[in-house]
């Protein structure tokens, strides 16, 4: 039978090749995203056949990632099914995309019952959206970005080893005004994973000072050489302008060669729901769960 391990740093070449094999553009096909989270949803990994599967456990149950990469997927989910007949438990698969179903279907006409899964729907932009913010319907980003700049001594910078500790300050000091929120928790655990290994993993992230202190940042990686996914945005809520001008500043600086910026999904939170929604995604990825049927 097939043995899981926890990732590690190690496994970033083969497990980045076989997702890039799988031409998806969900946040779930990052290995850095996956590495950060992976202490939280209890991920191990395994390579079958030249693709790349991932298993998450959680009270709720066992699901697996889509199997990734050229090879034989129709024995990979067999495999899995036998797995999870093996454990008691019925085969559940993450993250879906409707190609990915359409495939699933073909080679188990009738065997999974699809689920979609809006909380885990991704919100994709434009770049150019993101960086110019034309229109009436960013009018309200541009006027907080405008009462940043002309209020505030400021200045963006990429995140480099000489300024990182300033973002891990800033991120305690976040943490500590924040922490009675729902899951801070994890989400921490995840990003103390990325900042302790950021490099490693080829993040690509930016910074706002104010009067010299960090006061937002923000980090990622590419999916695709045209989609890059932004894992992690923080800053201050009581600063005006702060959220805003990190994302503009970010796709200014950082993300123009890129197409798209895949900005994750909102967990089903209500407030991160309105927050994406009102960037006007231009793609709003659909995902699926795949339940093998009795």
């Amino acid at each position: 039978m097939i043995e899981f391990k926890k990732p590690d740093i190690t496994d970033l070449d083969w497990v980045k090749k076989a997702m890039a094999e799988s031409e998806e553009i969900s946040c779930e096909y990052c290995f850095g995203n996956l590495y950060i989270w992976s202490q939280v949803y209890n991920t191990t990994i395994t390579e079958y056949d030249g693709m790349f599967l991932a298993k998450s456990e959680s009270p709720k149950g066992v699901s697996f990632l889509y199997p990734c990469g050229k090879g034989d997927k129709k024995a990979a989910i067999e495999e899995l099914i036998e797995i999870s007949r093996l454990e008691g438990k019925e085969l559940s698969m993450y993250s879906l995309s409707e190609k990915s179903v359409k495939e699933l279907n073909e080679l188990f006409p009738d065997k999974f019952e699809i689920i979609p899964t809006r909380s885990f729907f991704d919100y994709i932009y434009t770049s150019e959206d993101l960086c110019e913010l034309k229109g009436r319907k960013y009018h309200a980003k541009r006027n907080h970005i405008s009462y940043f700049k002309n209020n505030f001594n400021w200045n963006y910078e990429r995140i480099t080893p000489d300024n990182i500790k300033d973002c891990i300050e800033m991120n305690k000091k976040w943490e500590a005004i924040n922490d009675d929120s729902v899951g801070l928790d994890n989400e921490l655990d995840a990003i103390n994973r990325a900042f302790d290994k950021y490099f490693e993993l080829g993040f690509t992230g930016g910074l706002i000072r104010r009067d010299g202190e960090v006061v937002a940042y923000t980090f990622g990686e590419p999916i695709t050489d045209e989609v890059f996914c932004t894992h992690v945005e923080k800053a201050f809520s009581d600063v005006r302008g702060a959220y805003p001008i990190i994302n503009q500043q970010f796709c200014e600086n950082e993300l123009m060669s890129y197409k798209y910026v895949n900005r994750e999904d909102d967990t089903g939170d209500d407030g991160l729901r309105q927050a994406k929604l009102s960037y006007n995604p231009t793609i709003l990825l659909e995902k699926f769960d795949a339940v093998l049927k009795e």
